[in-house]
């Protein structure tokens, strides 16, 4: 977020984005959206949001992409290491993330968003 406008981090064909997206779009909030599967993620944003929420809530291991991990990839992580799965796969990455600049929220809750945006 760098001129006061929200970005809307995710992939465009998730159904938890579209949900976000549709909220969004709904309650009249202008948003960037940046789709990390085409456009890619960077380091500085991970850390930044492994910093907020720690990589444990960042890390999607409810996904696809992170079960067909083998087992010695899956051992022993810790932030280092998920921030490198994530990077290497952003489909890693839990989503959406609405960084509002402050602070980031990461998944998608619509009450949460309500308070968050009121």
């Amino acid at each position: 977020m760098t001129d006061g406008t929200p970005v809307l981090y995710g992939i465009k064909a998730c159904d938890t984005m579209k949900k976000a997206r549709t909220w969004l779009d709904e309650q009249g909030v202008a948003y960037r959206f940046h789709d990390y599967k085409s456009v890619g993620i960077d380091r500085a944003h991970l850390e930044k949001w492994c910093a907020e929420h720690g990589w444990q809530v960042v890390l999607n291991r409810a996904g696809t992409t992170f079960r067909k991990l083998d087992d010695t990839q899956k051992a022993d992580l810790d932030q280092a290491r998920a921030i490198e799965l994530m990077l290497a796969q952003p489909s890693m990455i839990k989503r959406p993330v609405l960084d509002l600049g402050a602070r980031s929220l990461v998944g998608f809750k619509p009450d949460l968003y309500s308070a968050t945006l009121a």
